[in-house]
Parts: C-alpha cells; structure tokens; sequence
C-alpha cells in the first residue's frame, strides 16, 4: 500500500514506466502519415482508418483486458498486450496495402488495452491507500503524458536516419523491454475466483442500471473524439496549414526549422504541459466534487478549440494551442477512473473503467476517421475541428447531473 507518497511505491513505478514506452510509441503515429501517404499514394482516409481502427480495438479490449487482470492477475494481462503490441508494430512495418495496415492496427490496438490505462490505473489503485489513490492514479496517467513528450520528437529524429519500416522495428523491440519492470509489480490479489464468479455480474449489472454510469460512459465520448483527432492528424495539420518557420527566428533558434519538426514538437508540448494538468487534477480530484471538475475541463477544452481554429494558423498560435490543450489533456483519465473506483469500488475497476473507456475509443474511431474522411471530402479539416467543439460543450452538460454517491457494494478485497 501506498502510506506516505504515492512517487515511492514499485507498483507505481513499474506502471508508470509501462505507460510512457506504449504511450510514446502511440504518440508518434501522426508523425508517420506523411511519409507512408508519400510512399504508397494513398488517400488520407486510408491511413485515418487504419489509426481508428487502432483506437477502436483499443476500446474493444480494454475491459476484456481488465478482465484478464482481475481473473487470471495483472502481469499476465500486460505480457499478452506487450506481445500483441510488438507483433502489431512488426506486421504494420510489412504492411503495402491499406487493408493491410488497418488489420495489423487490430493488434496494436489490443497491445494498448493489454499495457494502458485500463489494466495499469486498476492495479495502480487497488496498490493506493485511499488518502492517495487520486494523486496516484495522477501521477501514473501523467506518465502516459511524459512519453508523449519524447514519442513524436523521437519517430521524427528515427526517420531522419532510417525508414518508417525500421522505425516500427525498434518501436516493437522497445515494448517488449518495458517488460523488465514487471518484477515490481506486486500489488494486492483480486478477489478469489469464487468470489469473481459470483459478484461480477450482479456488480456489473448494477453499474450498467446506474443512470451516473450512463453519463460517464457518454461524457467520455469526447474526450477519446479530441485526443484520437489531434494525436493522428494534428501533425500533418501543422505541416499543410502553418506558415514557414522564419529563418532566424526563436523557433528556428530552438531547432524547429520546418513546419513537421513543428508539428512533432507540438505533440510533445501536449504531453509536457499535461504532466502539470494531470497532476494538478489528481490533487483537485481529493478536494472537490469530480462531476464539476470534468464539466470545469470539458468547457476549457471547448474554449481552447474554438479560439484556435478562429486565429490565424501560426507557429506562434501551435504552441499556444499545444499548451492550453495540454493542460487539459489527459486530466480527465484520473478523475474518470477516480470517480468510477469511487462509485463502484476496486474489485472491478478495471471491467468497468473498461467499460467507460469504451466510449472514449469510440469517440477516438470518430475522430480519426472523420479527420481522414473530411479532409479528402473538403481538402481540409474544419468541419472536424467545429465537431469537436460541439462535443466537447456536451460533455461538459452531460457531466453535471451526475451522482457522485457510492452505490451499495460488495466491499473491495
């Protein structure tokens, strides 16, 4: 259990580093669209589809994953998504076809779900002590957000000596090693099998009849549609929109001389300015009620979008938009997971923080494929942007009727 800082427990420590590989690795496939576009023709829809078929698997498997970990034990659940990771990245590096490339993104899909947020914030949480657990469960999603900071700059510099193809190879060889921290990995057992068998679904069907689970599950929406959107297309964005980086001038100064070293380091602001967000909606999440922060979240994020695609496209108003929206990032996670470990217990976190996550993977197909499908349509990507907008500003209404009440359960083990 964590009893004095959540920063010294292995549990903590060997999720975190999990996270940051898988994350950094996910981060980066906007950077790829580009050269694999060039390399095959292919329209942008097919390279959208192939990323949001990723996130979809991702949704499909994240509670089937949690699952695995809850039955079977989490080290299990993380060794099976690391393989079918690596293996996903090494068939994608063979991939000539667009239907090929979107069958292999089945496994990467399922290789996030097996070393993400589902199955790691759960044993996270169960390895807490209440007083920490929305800190801790802050600092192991800040962490996805520490690999994104070095995941887009990384594929960028790895092209710049070798081939995409290459660059998938040392991407699935690098999540594979992550596996050397699993020994730290020792948090409390799940319940018995007994036990499993004969609580989860009246748990689950409890949750699912909860009308506070429905809007979680539907509030999630955007936040998965905003992510997926700006994480797949938001490099090539900046590469086709932004004006040129002047010679001479700070950002030039600081090594950005292109407008796709551009669009990599915005990737990586994101994830540098959402290390603080995160962490600082893990300290408000122990404080105040979770509906009103997520609400509080949703709308800056609303604001955020629509303030930007109303400017001028610069590289000034990138890194402005990179960090206000990093900020807000991923601080949704903790709180999420947070208020479903609050309403629900731990036993079954991860099943039903599955479950939630479903919608943002949804949300993520939605964004991805509609960023590609659009852009081919109208030659760019407004209407995808103004969607966003429009979803964000529900989620923020739907999170506020919520019951941030603890229903009746069996106590956790």
């Amino acid at each position: 259990m964590i009893h004095r800082t959540p920063l010294l427990n292995p549990v903590l420590i060997a999720g975190c580093v999990i996270i940051m590989t898988g994350f950094a690795i996910r981060a980066s496939f906007g950077v790829f669209q580009i050269p694999i576009a060039q390399e095959f023709n292919w329209p942008r829809a097919e390279f959208s589809l192939a990323i949001a078929i990723q996130n979809l698997a991702w949704g499909f498997g994240q509670p089937f994953f949690g699952a695995i970990a809850e039955k079977m034990g989490d080290r299990k659940a993380i060794i099976l998504g690391a393989v079918c990771y690596a293996i996903g990245l090494v068939l994608s590096a063979g991939a000539t076809t667009p239907l090929a490339a979107q069958m292999t993104e089945i496994l990467v899909g399922f290789g996030i779900a097996g070393t993400g947020f589902g199955v790691i914030l759960a044993v996270v949480g169960r390895a807490s002590s209440d007083d920490n657990r929305s800190m801790a469960l802050a600092v192991a999603t800040a962490a996805g957000s520490a690999g994104q900071v070095f995941g887009a700059p990384l594929a960028e510099w790895l092209l710049s000596m070798m081939t995409w193809q290459s660059v998938f190879l040392v991407f699935a060889a690098l999540i594979l090693a992550s596996l050397a921290v699993l020994p730290l990995m020792r948090s409390p057992a799940p319940a018995s099998r007994a036990v499993l068998e004969e609580s989860m679904g009246t748990i689950l069907n409890r949750a699912l009849r909860d009308p506070s689970f429905t809007l979680i599950f539907i509030g999630f929406f955007s936040c998965g549609y905003q992510l997926g959107f700006i994480t797949a297309h938001f490099p090539a964005f900046v590469t086709e929109l932004c004006g040129p980086i002047m010679a001479g001038g700070v950002l030039a100064g600081l090594g950005i001389t292109t407008t796709s070293a551009l669009g990599a380091v915005a990737i990586s602001l994101i994830g540098l300015a959402n290390i603080c967000g995160t962490l600082l909606a893990g300290w408000a999440g122990k404080r105040f009620p979770r509906k009103y922060l997520l609400a509080g979240i949703y709308t800056a994020r609303t604001i955020v979008a629509a303030v930007f695609i109303l400017m001028p496209i610069t590289p000034a108003s990138v890194i402005l938009f990179s960090l206000a929206m990093g900020s807000l990032w991923l601080a949704t996670v903790p709180l999420t997971s947070g208020l479903v470990a609050h309403l629900y217990g731990l036993r079954y976190m991860g099943t039903l923080y599955g479950i939630v996550f479903f919608s943002h993977q949804l949300g993520s197909f939605m964004g991805v494929w509609l960023g590609g499908r659009l852009y081919d349509a109208f030659g760019n990507y407004t209407a995808v942007w103004w969607i966003g907008v429009g979803v964000g500003a529900f989620s923020a209404i739907v999170h506020l009727p919520i019951k941030e009440a603890r229903l009746s359960l069996p106590a956790a083990a």
